[in-house]
């Protein structure tokens, strides 16, 4: 198995973490060294917090691993592409590189609507990649707004 797929199959399972509580399926995981170090799923609804996006926890967890607010050498799997406030979190803390799953047609920031992870302007960029596990990431969003559409019917 390709590595990327692995470490996808990662936030896929924290994606699931945010299913079970009703929260909308996106996981996120921060590896460095062949190790995650970061694990996040989104947490807003159970929070009431709307930075409780699963890359924002990931983030702060491998930040506190690290004990840095720079992710240097480390990678973000995401199973949806990036919002405004994740990318420019993402550049804030210098993170090199992110590979996402399913493209986001509403609020993606990674290449979708706008790239702000390789704005020329700011003083960092990131190595951006879509695609990985997309079917499989794509189809846990499908079925979660299905399944909340057909309780509402």
């Amino acid at each position: 198995m390709q590595e990327h797929e692995l470490w996808m199959k990662e936030a896929i399972a924290e994606a699931k973490k945010a299913e079970a509580i009703g929260e909308v399926p996106i996981g996120a995981v921060i590896v460095k060294d062949g190790m995650i170090i970061g694990r996040g799923h989104n947490l807003r609804e159970t929070t009431f917090d709307g930075t409780a996006h699963a890359e924002m926890i990931a983030m702060r967890e491998a930040s506190r691993h690290l004990n840095a607010w720079r992710l240097l050498d480390c990678t973000l799997y995401v199973t949806l592409e990036p919002c405004p406030m994740c990318a420019g979190a993402m550049v804030q803390s210098r993170l090199p590189r992110v590979y996402y799953g399913a493209p986001d047609p509403k609020a993606g920031c990674a290449g979708t609507l706008m790239n702000l992870l390789q704005e020329e302007r700011f003083n960092h960029r990131v190595e951006v990649t879509g695609g990985i596990l997309q079917p499989e990431c794509g189809a846990l969003l499908t079925e979660f707004f299905r399944s909340l559409r057909r309780k509402k019917a």
